[in-house]
């Protein structure tokens, strides 16, 4: 995004070729949310990135939590991105950097530590509670666009604002990187939740969400890991290195996304930063891997 402060469109507008709406300072979370839309050339019909841009013009984002409520979360998050961090040097020292999706899937699975105890729930359940009281509307709406759009539309729009610098194979490349990490991050987080069956806190504790009606007699929630979180870490990593100069907006985007989790309920804070610890080491292999003829997982 251009780094020039002029203001942005009131509005919405299709992406054009060629036309660049730029992004104002990141201080103001909407503004910024709102630098994501029309700062790209048009994706191919049909392309996960084309559905992204339609649904955020058709959604635009709200004003999101202020920096003051992200301050726990970046600490947290780095922490969990310097042990993913160590531990793909592992993987790497021992596997070089070919695609091998299988084994990696894995050991990345092994890497994830368990959820914890009943104690330890229970804490993080009372720790969502606190929250849940001080809950604003302004609040639960910037939550919900999150919601909506955190797992993988951000990270898409913020690829294609890259894409505009770059030649057309580098593009190409750097969009399959991010596909490839969103879809192996979701498949281990699938496997893992579906392993651990934890549900929700809004399912432990209805009055948390009074507008669901879910029981925990109706199904596994699988809140452990955090999918929101191993999708938008993984795909920090991916962004971070094909622009090391704005991984700190990325940083910053991926805190909105974690913290509304927990504001809504979805998930505790243990789940999420076991969510972010599978990303980061998903978005490490894949930034570094070597592609190889076959990679499914």
């Amino acid at each position: 995004m251009s780094t020039a402060h002029r203001r942005a469109p009131a509005r919405p507008r299709a992406p054009r070729a060629g036309r660049r709406y730029p992004a104002v300072a990141l201080a103001a979370a909407a503004a910024v949310a709102l630098g994501l839309i029309g700062t790209h050339a048009t994706a191919p019909a049909g392309s996960g990135t084309g559905t992204a841009v339609r649904r955020i013009e058709q959604d635009p984002p709200p004003p999101l939590f202020p920096d003051a409520e992200l301050r726990d979360w970046t600490t947290r998050l780095d922490g969990q991105r310097r042990a993913a961090d160590a531990l793909y040097a592992r993987w790497r020292a021992g596997h070089g950097t070919a695609r091998d999706d299988p084994a990696f899937v894995r050991w990345a699975a092994e890497q994830v530590p368990g959820p914890p105890p009943a104690a330890g729930r229970a804490a993080g359940l009372a720790q969502v509670r606190g929250l849940a009281r001080t809950r604003t509307a302004a609040g639960r709406t910037a939550a919900a666009w999150l919601t909506a759009h955190g797992e993988r539309d951000i990270w898409r729009l913020y690829l294609e604002d890259q894409r505009e610098l770059m030649p057309r194979a580098e593009g190409e490349a750097a969009r399959a990187r991010l596909d490839a990490a969103l879809e192996l991050a979701g498949t281990i987080n699938d496997r893992l939740a579906g392993h651990y069956r934890r549900h929700r806190p809004a399912v432990l504790d209805p009055a948390l969400r009074p507008d669901r009606t879910a029981a925990a007699t109706a199904g596994c929630a699988c809140a452990y890991p955090a999918a929101p979180a191993a999708l938008s870490s993984a795909a920090v990593a991916v962004l971070s290195a094909l622009a090391p100069r704005r991984a700190a907006e990325y940083r910053w985007m991926q805190a909105q996304v974690v913290h509304a989790r927990l504001y809504t309920a979805d998930h505790l804070r243990d789940d999420l930063l076991a969510g972010a610890l599978l990303g980061s080491l998903v978005g490490d292999y894949i930034r570094a891997a070597q592609p190889r003829a076959t990679s499914r997982a």
